[in-house]
Order: C-alpha cells, then structure tokens, then sequence
C-alpha cells in the first residue's frame, strides 16, 4: 500500500536540508559574530598604549602646572616655592625621569594635607589626577629614602574629593638608600612599569624595585612631578605618545 504523504514529507526533509546547507555556507564564508569580534581590532578608546619609548625632556608649552607659577629657564623649570605639581598631558604614563640641581630648602615652608612638613620631590607616574596616581618619591625627611606609593580613589578627581585618603606605601622587594643631596649636585630620579613591577633609579643604581598592588591596573594617565618645600632646577623627562591618547591639556 503506497503511503500519500511521503512525498510531501520527502519534500519537507529536503527543505529543511537545505536551509541547513546555506546557513552552514553563510557561517563558514562570514564565521561567527564572536569569532569576527575576536578578528576585529578593539575600538581606539579600548586600545592598549605600546611599551613607553626613548625619554625626551619636555618642552615648557607640552608641561601643565596644577600648582606653582611657570618659571622656565629654557626647559628647566626654577622652583623655589614650597608645592609644584606638573603633569605631561601628553606623555606615557609608565615611564619619567627628573634630571635636577638641588640648591636646598625653598624659602618658604608648607605642610602637607596630613599636617607634616616635609622635604620631598619626585615623580607621578599615570597620574589621572590628584587622587589617582602613583608616586615614587625621594624623601629627605625624616631620613633620606625613596617611598613609592599608590593613590587609588575611583570616581574622585582633586583633593576636595578624596584628601589624603586612598594611599598606599608599597614594599620593596629590592632597595637602597639614595646618595646624599648636597646643595649644586645634579641627579636624575627615573621610574618605569613593566606589567606590576615598579623599577626605580638614581643614575644607573637601582634604589627601589618591587611589585604594584592589583589596584594600580586601573589607573591610567601621564607622567609629572612633584616637590614639596625643596628648591631645584629641573627638567622632567617623558616618552611622548599621539595625540589621540593623550590627557586634555590644561585649563
């Protein structure tokens, strides 16, 4: 007995085969939406930046001063004040250096926000802003030394956000004491990241090395400077980066 329905079911099969056939074609000739999102290159705002490069001094007009007055000699910046801070807007964050002369105290004193007068200067290393930088500091007080510490305050941007809190001394996993400031010497503190590990110099000794917390991952900005109560000349030394990665400029 012939059965009526199989050829429309015969039909059907064949259909639905191919159907099959060219989606299977369609995906082998475009491939899957995650394997294009994993071909495609991330979008520019996503991109990680490349290793920094060479260091080159930074010219007056690529440096911005969020405090201190703009007193240049050339490319050297004079400080004689108790509280210079200057950003690189558009420089690498992971890499800097600062070539200076020290010529002692700056005539006048301030403490710092958690009451203490101290002798410092240093670098910012990605120093988004205020409350979201990395800072590797060569102390003269209470005895000379370099600290490196994070400050890490999501969502924070200047002082009146965060203060003093979100900081972080860190451990060196290898260090030695800096050589002696004596007024008329001439140093250069440089400072690099290489994935979590933080490798500072004076000249071409090693004096701080050791391992980035977790948190500091997040933080992404240019290079700088600080000092606090010490007078110098000096030049910050930064590997520049495009345009289109760099911070916005000053105000």
């Amino acid at each position: 007995m012939i059965d009526a329905a199989r050829p429309e079911r015969a039909k059907r099969v064949e259909g639905h085969l191919a159907l099959l056939a060219l989606l299977a074609l369609a995906a082998c000739k475009n491939g899957s939406a995650e394997e294009r999102a994993r071909r495609s290159p991330p979008p520019p705002a996503t991109r990680a930046l490349a290793p920094p490069g060479e260091l080159r001094v930074a010219e007056p007009g690529a440096v911005c001063l969020t405090r201190g007055d703009r007193d240049f000699d050339g490319a050297r910046l004079r400080i004689d004040e108790p509280t210079v801070r200057l950003v690189a807007p558009a420089s690498h964050g992971d890499a800097a250096a600062m070539r200076f002369t020290f010529h002692g105290d700056s005539d006048a004193k301030t403490a710092l926000a958690s009451g203490q007068v101290r002798r410092q200067l240093g670098l910012k290393l990605r120093a988004a802003d205020g409350c979201n930088v990395v800072y590797v500091m060569w102390r003269l007080d209470p005895a000379a030394m370099i600290e490196v510490s994070t400050k890490v305050n999501p969502g924070a941007r200047d002082h009146g956000d965060c203060g003093t809190r979100g900081y972080t001394k860190l451990k060196a996993t290898r260090s030695a004491p800096p050589p002696p400031l004596r007024i008329g010497a001439t140093h250069t503190l440089a400072a690099a990241i290489v994935g979590d590990e933080l490798t500072a110099r004076i000249g071409d000794e090693v004096v701080w090395r050791g391992r980035l917390p977790d948190a500091a991952r997040t933080l992404a900005g240019p290079a700088g400077l600080r000092t606090d109560n010490v007078a110098v000349e000096a030049e910050l030394l930064v590997s520049p980066i495009s345009a289109r990665h760099a911070v916005p400029g000053c105000d």
